[in-house]
């Protein structure tokens, strides 16, 4: 695949970033296009391994590995390296319904597994993807796709994230009629409100909805299912439902002064910050502003480096991001080896902005927050920590333990809370009936029907948060599922 000696000529190379001063000063996407040659020459890289484990799609040491839609990776990696993007592209959307997203924000657990990274850099499999279905959008190559038959089946899909969206696109594509339900505003999902626009475009999300509208896909927005409209009368209209609603609910902190104002949960700051770009009628409660404040996000995840690159684009007067966790080792340690996804140091988009605009990475490492503490009005002025370790027990488990003496105080007039989701909102899930266990949706991988006749689910409401080609891969099984069960057998890969 690609050119037998290509990863000995050429060296890794991602796709260039914006200055990091300059991107500030907007919110469109961070990282520019690779020119044609480069492509060329990155896709040369893929070597002849016999075995390609970038796409085997399956979790080792709690971590994913490979691609779980199983892409075709090295297949349109020749093709790229041959010119040929058309076939590339065809060969592309045979597993995966929305590249544009998965080329932009997954993290790429393909790369982690690529035979190349066993001795070297790994090939740049996300900017290729990217670089193949931008090109097909621009040579108009990508056209609705309109079933010549339906089946008269008829199927409601609640959340119209990738999980959801990926799932109407494989049953509508099967003939049948496929109503998406959408409690925001606009249809996507945390892809719309969840990931900043400097991270996906908006205008790209709505592009792949549009053309899923085209293709026959009916999507009702600012309607939420349990309220504006009941579980039962979705299952007496439909065939079949898919619940796709995401894992929403936002893990809190439980400490003294948490009531202060100015803490919000970070993914309600990020959804207000994307409402507001998008000219939507943001509630009060989600205008959030970091301008000319102090702002610290406690939790060391993607989501809480979204809130810096925000609040650094709203000009805030400083920026701190607490982890509890040490910092990462440079490379792979012995206990994180191929092809597990390396759990290594990176430099983030964000913290690139931080350093040019402040000097200096803002995360803080094995960091316990102790307090927070408001002034007489009521609002946050100041955030107390306590500097911690961690030691193994006498049963060998690992304990997080304070270090006296390293108690600290930090000025800080907003806290954004990012350590991740306890999983599904409840109400929902009780009116429809289904069984949930640690607040997940109980559906079998690979069989996602739920213990409710006609009633199946997907995404991160059945796994748990996860990533988004997660999501994909679910809602395209859960898709072939509701066929097989409508149909008796099913057309769907």
């Amino acid at each position: 695949m690609g050119k037998t000696t290509g990863f000995m000529e050429y060296a890794r190379e991602e796709a260039k970033e914006r200055n990091p001063l300059t991107r500030l000063n907007d919110w469109k996407e961070h990282t520019e296009r690779m020119d044609d040659e480069t492509l060329h020459q990155q896709s040369a890289r893929c070597m002849d391994c016999a075995t390609p484990f970038c796409h085997i799609g399956m979790d080792i040491g709690g971590m994913t590995s490979g691609c779980p839609i199983h892409n075709l990776i090295p297949e349109w990696n020749d093709l790229v390296y041959r010119g040929k993007w058309k076939d590339a592209l065809e060969r592309l959307m045979k597993t995966n319904n929305f590249p544009e997203f998965t080329g932009r924000v997954c993290p790429a657990p393909c790369e982690g597994s690529c035979t190349v990274e066993i001795s070297s850099p790994a090939v740049t499999i996300k900017n290729i993807e990217q670089a193949i279905i931008d090109k097909g959008f621009e040579n108009g190559w990508i056209t609705p796709r309109i079933p010549e038959t339906r089946t008269g089946k008829k199927i409601a899909v609640v959340g119209s994230g990738p999980a959801g969206m990926a799932a109407a696109d494989q049953l509508n594509q099967a003939g049948h009629s496929v109503t998406v339900y959408e409690r925001a505003e606009r249809a996507g999902g945390l892809l719309t409100y969840g990931i900043p626009n400097m991270k996906l475009e908006k205008e790209v999300v709505e592009r792949r909805v549009q053309l899923l509208t085209q293709e026959g896909i009916d999507f009702i927005c600012s309607t939420e299912v349990g309220q504006d409209i009941t579980a039962d009368q979705l299952k007496n209209q439909y065939d079949a439902v898919i619940l796709c609603v995401g894992a929403q609910k936002q893990r809190d902190l439980v400490l003294e002064g948490r009531e202060a104002i100015g803490v919000h949960y970070a993914m309600d700051y990020l959804t207000g910050s994307t409402r507001s770009l998008l000219n939507e009628n943001v509630p009060v409660h989600q205008q959030i502003d970091a301008k000319d404040k102090d702002v610290i996000v406690i939790g060391g995840g993607d989501t809480g480096a979204d809130c810096v690159a925000t609040a650094l684009r709203q000009n805030c007067k400083s920026i701190v991001q607490f982890g509890k966790y040490p910092k990462l080792p440079e490379a792979r340690t012995p206990d994180n080896m191929w092809p597990e996804l390396p759990n290594i140091f990176t430099m983030d988009y964000a913290y690139e902005e931080a350093e040019a605009k402040f000097g200096k990475d803002p995360r803080q490492y094995t960091v316990q927050t102790k307090k927070l503490v408001a002034d007489e009005e009521g609002n946050l002025k100041e955030l107390h920590t306590v500097q911690t370790v961690f030691t193994t027990d006498e049963e060998g488990k690992a304990v997080l333990k304070e270090v006296p003496g390293t108690e600290k105080v930090w000025p800080a007039q907003l806290v954004f809370i990012a350590i991740g989701f306890e999983g599904t909102e409840q109400p929902l899930l009780q009116q429809f009936g289904v069984n949930a266990n640690n607040q997940k949706i109980e559906a079998k991988h690979g069989d996602y029907r739920t213990n409710v006749e006609g009633v199946f689910a997907a995404g991160d409401a059945r796994r748990g948060q996860s990533l988004i080609v997660w999501a994909i891969q679910e809602g395209r099984e859960a898709a072939r599922e509701v066929d097989k069960y409508l149909m008796g057998s099913t057309v769907l890969a």
